[in-house]
């Protein structure tokens, strides 16, 4: 008899060290923008070696489900590639904004289209389906398929925001991810879309726009057209745990060398700010 109750006092010793552990595990859920995604996934994996008790799950899901998501409570983190101003039924008060670095958006095509350079205008034209063949712009007879991403998508408002500039685009293929985009535009000849930065591979050539190549630098000066900010909305009081993530992923240490090695900017990088309507002005001394 003694055995017996000696083995349940150590079955209820590990379960309440179990318990204790679980209950001290802070967990912290970011859900949103593709864009961002991998950058808020590297920031929560060197996060958890620092702080063993912090569980951080990220997830994509677009812009606008994660600004909504936050919204509510359903998560912690909402990541968002647009101000939460520029999407319908978002109650901005209730949340509050954290600009962590910049993403450019970037121009791709099919590996058989030999153009490498556009004007903001002809891919203005492109998008519209003013421009319907790869020949019409000195390139081979080639019909032009446009692959663009979903409704809802960050990446898409900030494309529409500032090439398309209110224009209408060409009704075509929409997908939800970055990286189904890059797939597509891939195997389809003839094809062009976009994509943030960070997703951008040889598979993939960019295009150059204006003559200007994406870099750091091109979009710091704003020379690169396409940009916008990435945010980490959280609740007015966020907890601990999500508070310190968010701080982390500003510190100096991580934007420095995370940020730039992902290609993002860094937010102290840029000489110049965008507000939510697109509008670009030069940050002044001291801003």
């Amino acid at each position: 008899m003694k055995r017996y109750f000696k083995i349940l006092l150590v079955v209820i010793f590990f379960w309440s060290l179990t318990a204790c552990s679980q209950t001290h595990q802070q967990t912290v859920t970011a859900v949103g923008s593709s864009a961002l995604q991998p950058l808020v996934e590297a920031a929560g994996e060197k996060f958890t070696e620092q702080n063993p008790q912090a569980y951080i799950n990220v997830q994509g899901g677009g812009s606008g489900t994660g600004l909504s998501q936050v919204q509510q409570g359903a998560v912690q983190i909402g990541n968002s590639d647009v101000f939460a101003e520029q999407k319908k039924g978002i109650r901005t008060q209730e949340i509050s904004d954290n600009r962590v670095c910049v993403v450019a958006v970037v121009p791709i095509v099919n590996h058989k289209v030999p153009i490498r350079n556009l004007t903001l205008t002809q891919l203005q034209a492109i998008f519209m389906g003013k421009i319907s063949n790869w020949q019409e712009l000195g390139g081979p007879n080639l019909p032009i398929t446009i692959v663009n991403r979903a409704q809802g998508s960050g990446t898409r408002t900030i494309f529409e925001q500032q090439v398309m500039h209110g224009r209408p685009t060409k009704k075509s293929s929409e997908q939800d991810s970055s990286g189904m985009v890059r797939q597509i535009v891939k195997n389809t000849p003839g094809a062009i879309s976009y994509l943030a930065w960070p997703y951008l591979t040889k598979e993939t050539p960019a295009l150059k726009i204006n003559g200007v190549q994406v870099s750091i630098s091109n979009v710091a000066n704003n020379r690169w057209p396409i940009w916008s900010y990435e945010h980490m909305y959280t609740k007015r009081q966020p907890t601990a745990a999500t508070k310190n993530l968010v701080n982390y992923v500003l510190s100096d240490q991580f934007q420095k060398h995370e940020v730039r090695q992902m290609r993002y900017i860094p937010i102290k990088a840029m000489h110049y700010q965008q507000d939510s309507h697109g509008k670009v002005t030069k940050i002044k001394a001291g801003e």
